[in-house]
């Protein structure tokens, strides 16, 4: 269980893309600091995708990630070199500062619009079809494990505003139109809807 509040960034130091049946792709990431008191089967969520650590050592975390985890996110277009968000994984009797995330990523989706102002930096995300429906103006949604509020909504695409501490210690400041990024809808509204 995550909250969307993202420690800082790590950095890619090795990316082993090779999946098949019976492997998994292996990432190697600089976590720095963030990596301090980390244990091996550790979870850790990497751009809003819950993995877990299977090797650790001075920093430099490894985690594996099976087929449908690439192919569901954002991880597998990444390369050596990247900055990926990075939360710990949230431990009992914390405060809960954004909203419950399970990094457990719904799909992609890829930014359409970026518009800079003085005060914020507004980002429009087009989203598949499947997805929308469960984005709705002024919910939670998360966006490269980044706990974000929708501003506004419109048939296939949501904008979401960013102060300019989030942009500073996030890889939002490296995004730009085009970019595919990891969206988790916001699991009360999914299970709402699914009542229905």
């Amino acid at each position: 269980m995550f909250t969307g509040i993202i420690a800082g960034l790590g950095n890619i130091v090795a990316f082993d893309k090779k999946t098949n049946n019976h492997s998994a792709a292996k990432m190697k990431i600089d976590l720095g600091n963030i990596a301090k008191g980390l244990k091996i089967g550790d979870s850790v969520a990497i751009n809003g995708v819950c993995l877990t650590a299977v090797d650790i050592s001075k920093g430099i975390t490894e985690f594996e990630m099976v087929g449908e985890t690439i192919k569901r996110t954002n991880l597998g277009s990444l390369e050596r070199g990247d900055k990926v968000n990075i939360e710990r994984s949230l431990k009992v009797g914390e405060r809960l500062e954004g909203h419950f995330v399970l990094g457990h990523v719904d799909g992609v989706g890829i930014i359409s619009k970026i518009k800079k102002q003085s005060n914020q930096i507004q980002i429009w995300i087009k989203l598949p079809k499947e997805l929308s429906k469960h984005v709705i103006e002024k919910g939670s949604i998360t966006v490269d494990g980044i706990s974000l509020t929708v501003v506004d909504v419109l048939k296939d695409q949501f904008s979401v505003s960013i102060i300019p501490h989030t942009v500073k210690i996030t890889n939002l400041s490296y995004k730009k139109i085009g970019d595919k990024v990891n969206i988790e809808t916001d699991i009360l509204g999914k299970y709402i809807l699914s009542e229905n």
